[in-house]
């Protein structure tokens, strides 16, 4: 192996001073030289200056040293000042270890530590990270206790608590008794009134406010897009003097929601910088609306540009390779996960892979990866089932199903709807009867119009032309367009004129303008050579001003 040569030692010889440990401590770029400096600091005895060690304690942080190894250093202190404590609580809180900022806390105070102005916001913080809110009232008492309630950053930190506990009087209690405000201090009461849908007094409070940033911005019209009013916030937008990248984010986050891909689009050239969140925003929007491909063009962009995806951009990804059906994009993304350090053992990651290889037909990849899930939930057996189903093995997604029960996880609706999918596929008549009355009296599932259409598909396949159109007038609600084109689609199977006609004029009455209708009751006319009855139907077609869409092949 090759040899690399060792950092140059700092030169600590003869250090005269604190000022010169001080010196050399802010010279310290390497953890080699960190523990030079700390050694020497032993040697001279000088490991209860609190001063001396809470810079160097800053230092073991932003050289990204473990916190055991600084909290070690803080606990041979045997009266640390306030400063010290606040330097290794904000060492916790820059790490987001907030349950032991909190205990740090409790531990400086039972230790005789006097909290000041800068110690509470760093507790407050944890308290609302994790939305303590008994926690955060009892350090809100000790804000009181300590004669620190009147300053600002303190106060803010009081309000961004309570906003996200949900508890809007104490919020604003705290708010209406602030002596001095800042920016922040109203942002954080704005985005308190946004956090429980009180848009009327957000917008209210926002429009008083004596000057406004980016961020009180964004809190407003991030409100109004989260309760689906995309109108008022794009107008809120569009007054913006400034924007940022959670502004464009936020928007193109909306309209993917709504489905407005094209304002989507738009927002996401017009930005000037382009975060990972607006990438994913626009990826994801894409594949939830049905256009994978476009998802995946993103993606490549975002690729060539050397963005790193995360996880939720790459789950997005798979989604739309679910939906191509990609194999070659499918096994590109396996092999992406497996190269990267995502944990794949997260639920929704490993999900969405096996969704994807079962879906692009890599049914051996997909079922290791679901073998080797330690606790497998309804949505990796679902995915599973359906790839099964889909790929001609109805009997195994059967046999699946039936496992999935046995260890008991209990089947929802769309659960339902794939194994009944699986049924159809399969032409197992009798096991799709048995879940589909198992979904009302064991598991007391209405049956939707889609698990009609899927019964009334098993049956029409199977031959079951009576039977399936029985159970489409026994519907307690009036079946849908798809259930009678499936009993349409059986009837020219075999060849059943009669019934074809009574549910193709179901038909024409749901979709009058849609020509499948008209081309398959055609061609029961036709497989029965009963031309005229052909002509006749044309001649309605053009007197309805129904028109066929001509088919086409690529290769």
């Amino acid at each position: 192996m090759p040899s690399f040569p060792r950092p140059p030692p700092i030169q600590i010889a003869r250090p005269r001073s604190l000022l010169s440990l001080l010196t050399l401590i802010k010279k310290c770029k390497l953890r080699t030289q960190l523990h030079q400096v700390h050694s020497h600091i032993i040697k001279k005895g000088l490991e209860q200056d609190s001063s001396l060690i809470s810079h160097f304690i800053s230092l073991c942080h932003s050289l990204a040293i473990p916190l055991s190894y600084s909290t070690a250093i803080f606990n041979r202190i045997f009266n640390p000042n306030t400063f010290l404590w606040n330097t290794l609580l904000k060492g916790y809180s820059r790490n987001s270890r907030f349950v032991e900022v909190f205990s740090l806390f409790i531990r400086m105070i039972r230790e005789k530590g006097v909290p000041d102005k800068y110690t509470f916001p760093l507790v407050i913080k944890a308290c609302s990270s994790k939305f303590g809110l008994r926690e955060g009232s009892s350090v809100h008492a000790s804000v009181i206790r300590w004669g620190v309630k009147d300053d600002v950053y303190v106060g803010t930190s009081l309000i961004d608590l309570y906003g996200k506990c949900k508890e809007i009087l104490c919020a604003r209690k705290v708010f209406d008794e602030m002596h001095v405000k800042n920016v922040v201090s109203w942002t954080a009461m704005v985005f308190g009134y946004v956090s429980v849908w009180n848009f009327v007094e957000a917008k209210r409070l926002f429009d008083l406010m004596p000057e406004r940033n980016v961020a009180s911005w964004n809190a407003l019209i991030g409100g109004l897009v989260k309760l689906g009013d995309l109108r008022s916030a794009r107008n809120l937008f569009d007054e913006m003097p400034e924007r940022n990248v959670v502004s464009y984010t936020t928007m193109i986050d909306g309209y993917a929601k709504a489905g407005d891909m094209a304002s989507a689009r738009f927002l996401f050239e017009e930005a000037s910088d382009r975060d990972i969140f607006a990438w994913s925003a626009l990826i994801s929007g894409y594949a939830q609306n049905g256009q994978p491909n476009k998802a995946v063009e993103i993606f490549s962009e975002m690729y060539s540009k050397n963005v790193k995806p995360d996880e939720f951009i790459l789950v997005s990804l798979m989604s739309a390779c679910s939906q191509v059906g990609s194999l070659e994009l499918a096994m590109w993304v396996d092999s992406y996960l497996s190269r990267s350090q995502m944990d794949l053992t997260r639920a929704h990651v490993i999900a969405a892979l096996i969704d994807m290889n079962a879906k692009c037909g890599n049914m051996d990849r997909a079922a290791k990866l679901f073998e080797t899930m330690p606790n497998k939930d309804l949505i990796s057996y679902c995915s599973m089932i359906q790839g099964l189903s889909i790929h001609g093995h109805g009997s195994e997604a059967v046999s699946l199903f039936n496992k999935m029960i046995s260890e008991g996880l209990t089947p929802d609706e769309v659960a339902f709807t794939i194994v009944l999918t699986a049924c159809s596929h399969a032409g197992l008549v009798e096991e799709g009867w048995r879940y589909f009355e198992s979904m009302q009296n064991t598991y007391s599932i209405v049956p939707s119009p889609e698990h009609y259409a899927c019964m009334v598909d098993l049956l029409g396949r199977t031959g079951h032309l009576k039977a399936a159109y029985e159970l489409l007038i026994s519907m307690p609600v009036e079946p849908h367009a798809s259930a009678w084109g499936a009993l349409l689609g059986a009837c020219r199977l075999h060849s059943d004129i009669e019934l074809g006609e009574l549910v193709a004029n179901q038909l024409f009455e749901l979709e009058p303008q849609n020509a499948g209708s008209y081309v398959l009751l055609s061609n029961i006319y036709a497989a029965a050579e009963q031309w005229l009855d052909v002509s006749l139907l044309r001649n309605k077609m053009k007197e309805r001003g129904v028109r066929k869409i001509p088919g086409c092949s690529s290769l």
